[in-house]
């Protein structure tokens, strides 16, 4: 059996990082369900509030600057959450299309995003997040500066999540 060369091994780990589950992953929305509307003033639940006070104070115990909310933010990520509910998927679907409104409209330089579903608890959706290598990441990316946060109920009650973070 060969093993792997180093310059496929860099290749290998560079693909991986590229094409984690914070970037792009274009899908199809159906039935119309494409449109996303920018929404300026939110108004957030107790759990949102707890998601991002949680997601904050991890940041500012690894030495990393908390993050600012951003109404803005929060309407895209709604949008998301909206769909992933109607289609009773988790998803990043159409990822680029929320990076490209938020750029366009924040001037956001860069976009991450995770998602969720089923956790009952704003600590029990951080700890899934940061228990995740990946989403991890994205939470202790200290070039983020803005973030904002979705959580709706589906019709049996169970909770989906969509938080987006910006680089301004």
């Amino acid at each position: 059996m060969k093993l792997l060369t180093p310059k496929y091994f860099v290749a290998l780990m560079l693909s991986f990082v590229l094409f984690s589950c914070s970037k792009d992953s274009d899908g199809i929305y159906f039935e119309g369900t494409a449109e996303i509307e920018i929404v300026e003033n939110i108004s957030y639940s107790a759990l949102e509030l707890e998601i991002l006070s949680l997601v904050n104070a991890h940041r500012e115990s690894i030495g990393i600057a908390p993050l600012k909310t951003l109404d803005i933010v929060s309407g895209v990520a709604e949008s998301h959450t909206n769909y992933m509910i109607e289609t009773g998927e988790v998803s990043h679907d159409n990822f680029s299309t929320r990076s490209e409104i938020l750029m366009k409209n924040t001037q956001a330089k860069t976009v991450g995003e995770n998602v969720a579903y089923g956790y009952g608890s704003a600590e029990g959706v951080v700890n899934g997040w940061l228990d995740s290598e990946g989403h991890r990441s994205v939470i202790e990316n200290a070039t983020y500066t803005h973030f904002g946060i979705s959580t709706e109920s589906n019709e049996h009650g169970r909770n989906y999540f969509t938080q987006i973070f910006i680089h301004k």
